[in-house]
């Protein structure tokens, strides 16, 4: 395999949380030598000129949904890994929300299988935490972990069966295996569309208080405290949740939470005349909220970003709204998304990179998601200030639910490579 080298190149690193210039020296699929400096390349090296844009981790995105088996005709593998190596993804860390269920070790291979063919990124598949994801009896942990499940998730089903959900965490620990949650109050939230406020009152939507939120991160923290276990929250999307949050970690529980990028960069009066494809779960919250959160994230008390991508067809959301499917595809647009924050001055590049690359890896395990000697060469090429309208119709995922069509972005993915193999090449 030949040498590549990234010269001239604005290295976001963010494990050190600079950004500054320098080289990278890619060798056998892994990384040889980081350069902060000037540097020739090697003879015989392939030279990639970065022209001084930015050279990153690839993004590692927990929390994709690609529909197979069952729903193929809203997201494939193939799909969905054109769609990830365009926005700069190199792993995707899928849900087990599918049709059946990720909940047996058949089941489980099938996925790694069609991944593995078709899918030009590192696929990781979560497992159901319970059978059928209906929250009533535990999946057989041991033998999914023994299979390739990275983790184990009902998604946003909320175990609430405390006896099941405290059992199946107890388990979960002896293993040393990660169970990600949803935390909603699930009567509470139940048939909710929108947050509660007095927008929800004005479009007479059903609606949900974030309290609900802290209501179901407060009983599952009781639980953590119990048991031991590993444990990530999916998304935490208020800021009466962050101070729970806080606590628990201060107290040495093994708890790390993530958000979705629509979250961060997104509103309830998005909405506006009932655009149902504004339609999330947990629903988008007040603009207070969202800046709670955003600075959550630059301070590291939540520790992922992630697209939450949940492709839905026209006709699940071609819908009144109260009756549209939710979800957002987010793989192409978490990028370009979370830049809004770094223009906007609330959040550095290096620290963008930490919760969307480096926190992932360390909470799976992973060498990637780092610029260090033998690391991955998992790596995007992007010009963080390059400017685009987003058309949904040139999407590459199936479906083309997204809130940001029409709307002006800024920043491009240039370029993914994958084990040192360049996956895509920007226009």
């Amino acid at each position: 395999m030949t040498d590549t080298f990234f010269a001239n190149a604005r290295v976001i690193d963010p494990v050190t949380l600079t950004d500054s210039p320098g080289a990278i020296l890619v060798r056998d699929g892994v990384i040889a030598e980081v350069f902060d400096q000037p540097t020739a390349a090697p003879k015989e090296a392939a030279i990639v000129d970065c022209g001084g844009m930015c050279l990153a981790p690839g993004i590692i995105d927990i929390g994709v949904k690609v529909s197979e088996p069952g729903e193929r005709h809203k997201e494939s593998f193939r799909s969905a890994g054109r769609a990830a190596a365009a926005g700069g993804v190199t792993t995707i860390v899928t849900r087990p929300d599918t049709l059946p269920a990720i909940d047996t070790p058949e089941t489980l291979e099938f996925v790694e299988r069609r991944a593995q063919l078709d899918a030009p990124v590192h696929v990781l598949p979560m497992a159901a935490l319970t059978k059928g994801r209906e929250g009533r009896e535990m999946t057989e942990i041991g033998f999914l972990q023994d299979a390739g499940a990275v983790a184990f998730t009902d998604c946003d089903r909320v175990v609430s069966d405390t006896k099941v959900f405290s059992r199946a965490l107890t388990y979960a620990r002896s293993l040393d295996a990660l169970v990600i949650a949803h935390v909603q109050e699930p009567i509470l939230s139940d048939g909710a569309a929108v947050t509660s406020g007095k927008f929800a009152s004005l479009r007479g939507l059903p609606s949900v208080s974030p309290m609900a939120e802290r209501m179901g991160l407060d009983r599952d923290i009781s639980l953590l405290e119990m048991t031991g276990a590993r444990y990530h929250v999916d998304q935490i999307t208020t800021a009466r949740a962050l101070p729970a949050l806080e606590r628990a970690k201060r107290n040495g529980l093994q708890i790390t939470a993530g958000v979705g990028i629509h979250h961060l960069t997104l509103n309830e009066l998005d909405v506006a005349d009932y655009r149902t494809f504004f339609k999330l779960k947990p629903p988008l919250r007040s603009e207070d909220d969202r800046i709670a959160v955003v600075q959550a994230v630059a301070d590291g008390l939540i520790d992922i970003i992630s697209s939450m991508h949940t492709p839905q067809d026209e006709e699940s959301k071609r819908l009144p709204y109260e009756e549209a499917a939710s979800g957002a595809v987010g793989l192409e647009t978490i990028l370009p998304a979370a830049l809004r924050l770094y223009h906007a001055g609330m959040i550095d590049l290096p620290r963008l990179f930490r919760a969307m690359s480096l926190n992932p890896a360390r909470l799976l395990g992973l060498d990637a998601g780092r610029l260090l000697p033998d690391a991955p060469a998992d790596l995007i090429l992007f010009d963080p200030d390059a400017p685009f309208q987003l058309d949904r119709t040139k999407l590459h995922s199936k479906s083309k639910n997204t809130p940001f069509d029409g709307a002006r972005l800024q920043g491009k993915v240039q370029g993914t490579w994958v084990n040192g193999q360049r996956i895509w090449e920007g226009a």
